[in-house]
């Protein structure tokens, strides 16, 4: 297996663990989802696994990109320019990276034991399921940002829970419970934030109890053309971020949501 610098990948008998190692909040980043692609491409090469689990150390699961980066600090200090989405590098090579994660094989469980915020929720959203708890929250905080949704999401969130309630969560940017995840369709299971990982496992095991030509099999046919359709979006979800991460709402965005307070968007 790989080395890998910021997840640890484990093996359960036919269950492959992947586990983010950026506590406590976990943001990503171009390398982070390259690994974890890596990861699960990995696994679709062993023979042996048949289900994975992708989980996380600290307080969140994937609160998202860190606008808050150091590096981008200090080069807006030299330059009232600064683009606060500079931390996620090059966004276009970020989305090649999170179709990686789509054209995998095997099926995934996503353990949500805290926050999944933007594109944290649309990594937790790309898993076939997703155990969570009551701590849990769940954002497409984009709008919020002065950002439009990327990851894929304008495609896989209404897909998995209804258009309006899609609708719900882009429009006002607010934060779900794990409950009302559980209600939407957004998770499979709600369980104490002890049992989250448990749970995932024991799902992905029973998963893997399945014959493996049959499982993948059956999971190609529902997910057919899936990846496509996450690239398409991806494809215009990046020219539409491209547009606004140049406005001056995007900046004002990302600095009201860093000294929490409430934005002063002014449409430009």
């Amino acid at each position: 297996m790989t080395h890998f610098t910021d997840i640890g990948v484990e093996i359960h008998g036919h269950v492959g663990l992947i586990e983010i190692r950026r506590p406590p909040l976990n943001f990503f980043d171009i390398s982070l989802i390259n690994q974890i692609a890596d990861a699960l491409e990995a696994f679709d090469r062993d023979i042996e696994i048949r289900a994975s689990v992708l989980a996380a150390q600290g307080k969140a699961f994937c609160a998202g990109a860190n606008f808050n980066d150091p590096a981008r600090q200090a080069q807006e200090a030299g330059d009232s320019r600064g683009d606060p989405a500079d931390s996620l590098g090059p966004i276009n090579h970020l989305y090649i990276q999170a179709v990686r994660i789509f054209r995998c094989k095997k099926p995934t469980v996503a353990a949500v034991h805290g926050a999944a915020i933007g594109g944290g929720l649309g990594l937790a959203v790309a898993a076939d399921f997703r155990i969570t708890c009551p701590e849990a929250r769940f954002s497409a905080n984009f709008t919020k940002l002065g950002f439009h949704p990327g990851f894929g999401l304008t495609v896989t969130l209404p897909e998995l829970i209804g258009k309006n309630n899609a609708e719900l969560m882009f429009y006002t940017s607010r934060r779900v419970t794990g409950e009302q995840a559980y209600r939407w369709g957004l998770a499979n299971e709600c369980v104490p934030q002890n049992e989250v990982r448990p749970t995932a496992m024991r799902l992905a095991a029973e998963i893997a109890e399945c014959a493996p030509l049959g499982l993948l099999s059956t999971r190609a046919t529902l997910r057919a053309g899936l990846a496509d359709r996450v690239m398409a979006a991806t494809n215009h979800e990046l020219a539409e971020q491209s547009r606004l991460r140049a406005t001056e709402d995007f900046k004002e965005g990302v600095k009201a949501t860093e000294e929490r307070r409430p934005a002063n968007f002014k449409g430009r």
